[in-house]
């Protein structure tokens, strides 16, 4: 090291006249030098107390002449020296702030050179970030000591040597702390200090230079003399604590406050740090040799503070939208093009070799959360329906839709759609979360159902409501476009799901009937009774009674709409059959042919009115029409013809019908059964009753006649 350095005046001036002063002046001397004001900043507030602590003991008077006696050898103590560096440092500088090319080869060759300063006076320069020339000093400083250790000079007094060495070490400590400072400080500020940051990558090299890593650490117990400070390392540690202080500061409102906390916090964290990242690629990066990887270090650090920022997040106890907000911000959000993904970020932020936010265990914790707090979120979604449509459609008689000539209802598309926005917002995250989702809304589902049919049953049982039947109607077409939906689009297995739906429309379809007959029962009762002989009753009394039923199911979906007005008509004419052949007082002439005018007209009525409906039984018209001709009929050979015709028509008719309907019409036991044997010859065929049947489901009368 050249020792050939330059006395400053001003520190030959401040060195008092006699070194024989008192070991008390001397420690008032760093006590005053301790408390100026340029020393008081918090960042050096623990090195201040190390070095005031350890220069204020009281030097032994043995020690004071020791000094004495080396005054003018250019010991750091006796002198206050200036420092002269090489003319290298701004080269160094702008071949930095390119990026171009490393300082620590360049460095490497250059001797440090500079002349001792006190302790006090290094620390100023460290304080004022004159970080170049306190190292110079430090490392002046360093080997002094080190040569006198090795001249063992310290043989006789190691305390001196231990104090000495203890200046070393706290003062490097001391750069230490500026240089985590100034790491820290860099995205604190507005604007990057270029000559800053250049000064630090050289500090750096020179250190690296001046120390370098032999791979043999200090000894326990032995100083630190000598060994690398290992600054390298403790910038990237800055730029760790850099970026977990700026996570940590991003602004998040407690759920108190703002429902929507964690969406809103996470979009300052996106904003905040992407602004960040945009300023090391612009202003930072250029301040640093190729070699450093600023921009990969910064990526690295801020990685690993969100993701242990995220994994706090995820132990508290989130709903289930927060729940969806972090597996959405971190599987979407996080690599995409808003944020870490942004072209304005490339090419230097890259994320292909980044590791995973959150651990495997952490991830599958929060989707299985999540999946358990949907389970209430569907639950309550498909209550709301079923509350909607009670309070907004039953309890107010709104009439369904008519769409393309079908009764609608909201009911399908509205459960489509909860499937379809949870499974494709979950499936975004990932395709087996999507899945697990689609698994629990059918797992809903099929609870749902039976729920809404037994609340539908139950108003549609209390009340009597014109808008029974028509939400009837659009909850079966509505039921049949949910299964296909699911078939189609979502691909289930709708198997479990039918036999809910078949139950439920059973039961839907048998309260449907029950109202019916509640509504035709006394009108049929009411068939050959006087009253209904004498035509007090409209003879369109009945099919409008009918009808009220009826006519909705023609905006029933095929072909259960087709098959359910199959049965009604065949229910009333069955029915009707039933009240006319029951045993009854003998009837006049005048009296049967008012009956069979008025069965023909109800007949004609009630078939029209079905028919244009959209029935197409047909093959029940003449049943009815049959049987009013045989009872008006005033020639006894032409009623055989009517019987015959009536037994053609409807080969499933027994005898017991036949001779009913012959009693009716007032003829004996022996002509009715003489007639039915030449009028009813088929019903000893092997073919007869085969295809539709109308007869059968009639019971028919027993005949008490006594001639």
């Amino acid at each position: 090291m050249n020792r050939n350095t330059e006395l400053d005046p001003r520190s030959i001036t401040s060195e008092p006249a006699s070194l024989t002063n008192s070991a008390g002046e001397e420690k008032m001397e760093v006590d005053s030098e301790l408390s100026s004001p340029t020393l008081h900043s918090g960042e050096s507030g623990f090195f201040e107390r190390g070095i005031k602590t350890m220069l204020s003991i009281r030097i032994s008077k043995r020690s004071l002449n020791k000094e004495k006696g080396k005054e003018g050898t250019g010991t750091w103590k006796g002198k206050r020296l200036s420092l002269r560096f090489s003319k290298s440092y701004e080269e160094n500088k702008t071949m930095i702030c390119n990026g171009t090319e490393k300082i620590s080869e360049k460095i490497a060759a250059e001797p440090i050179q500079g002349k001792p300063l006190s302790v006090m006076e290094i620390n100023e320069l460290i304080q004022k970030r004159q970080l170049l020339e306190a190292f110079a000093s430090i490392r002046y400083l360093e080997d002094e000591t080190i040569a006198e250790r090795d001249a063992e000079k310290y043989k006789d007094n190691p305390q001196e040597f231990v104090r000495k060495s203890r200046d070393v070490d706290l003062l490097y400590n001391s750069i230490t702390k500026a240089i985590q400072s100034i790491v820290v400080g860099t995205l604190e500020h507005p604007t990057v200090e270029d000559t800053m940051l250049t000064s630090l990558v050289t500090l750096i090299a020179r250190e690296e230079a001046a120390h370098p890593n032999t791979g043999n650490a200090a000894r326990p117990g032995s100083d630190l003399l000598g060994t690398p400070r290992k600054w390298r390392e403790e910038w990237r540690e800055a730029i760790n604590e850099s970026a977990r202080k700026r996570v940590q500061r991003v602004p998040m409102a407690s759920k108190e406050e703002e429902h929507s906390w964690l969406d809103l916090h996470l979009g300052f964290l996106q904003k905040h740090l992407s602004q960040d990242l945009l300023k090391i690629k612009l202003s930072v990066k250029k301040c640093y040799p190729e070699e450093y990887q600023v921009c990969d270090m910064y990526v690295g650090a801020f990685h690993k503070a969100i993701a242990s920022h995220l994994q706090d997040l995820s132990q508290r106890p989130l709903e289930f939208n927060e729940l969806y907000t972090l597996l959405n911000w971190v599987a979407n959000t996080y690599r995409s093009e808003l944020f870490l993904g942004h072209p304005d970020l490339k090419p230097e932020v890259k994320t292909e070799d980044l590791s995973l936010l959150l651990t495997p265990a952490d991830w599958d914790k929060l989707k299985n959360d999540y999946i358990t707090s949907a389970k209430g979120k569907i639950k309550s979604y498909f209550g709301n329906i079923l509350r909607l449509e009670v309070t907004e459609r039953w309890e107010k008689e709104v009439h369904p839709e008519v769409k393309e000539n079908l009764y609608h209802s909201s009911l399908s598309f509205d459960i489509q759609t909860i499937i379809g926005e949870h499974m494709k917002i979950s499936g975004a995250i990932s395709r087996s979360l999507g899945t697990k989702m689609l698994e629990l809304c059918l797992a809903e589902l099929h609870e749902f159902i039976p729920r809404f049919g037994e609340e539908f049953v139950a108003w549609s049982t209390a009340r009597d409501s014109p808008i029974f039947a028509p939400y009837f109607t659009a909850y079966i077409n509505s039921f049949h476009d949910l299964l296909s939906a699911l078939e189609t689009v979502f691909k289930v297995n709708t198997e479990e799901l039918q036999k809910i739906l078949a139950t439920l429309t059973r039961n839907f379809t048998n309260i449907f009937l029950n109202k019916l007959r509640t509504k035709a029962q006394p009108l049929l009762k009411k068939i050959l009774t006087k009253d209904w002989i004498l035509a007090t009753e409209r003879p369109d009394s009945l099919a409008s009674a009918v009808s009220q039923f009826s006519k909705h199911l023609q905006h029933m979906r095929e072909p259960m709409g087709q098959e359910l007005l199959r049965d009604v008509h065949k229910y009333v004419v069955r029915e009707y059959i039933m009240q006319v052949i029951k045993p009854r007082g003998k009837m006049n002439e005048e009296t049967r042919q008012r009956v069979s005018e008025k069965m023909n007209e109800e007949a004609r009525i009630l078939n029209n009115t079905l028919i244009d409906q959209g029935s197409d039984s047909d093959w029940l018209l003449p049943a009815i029409h049959h049987i009013a001709d045989i009872i008006g009929e005033k020639k006894k050979d032409k009623i055989k013809e009517h019987v015959k015709e009536l037994c053609q028509d409807y080969p499933d008719i027994r005898k017991e019908h036949v001779l009913a309907v012959l009693a009716l019409r007032g003829l004996g036991r022996t002509r009715r059964a003489a007639i039915f044997r030449q009028g009813c010859r088929a019903l000893e065929s092997p073919d007869s009753g085969v295809g539709s049947t109308l007869f059968t489901e009639i019971d028919a009368p027993v005949i008490m006649s006594c001639f």
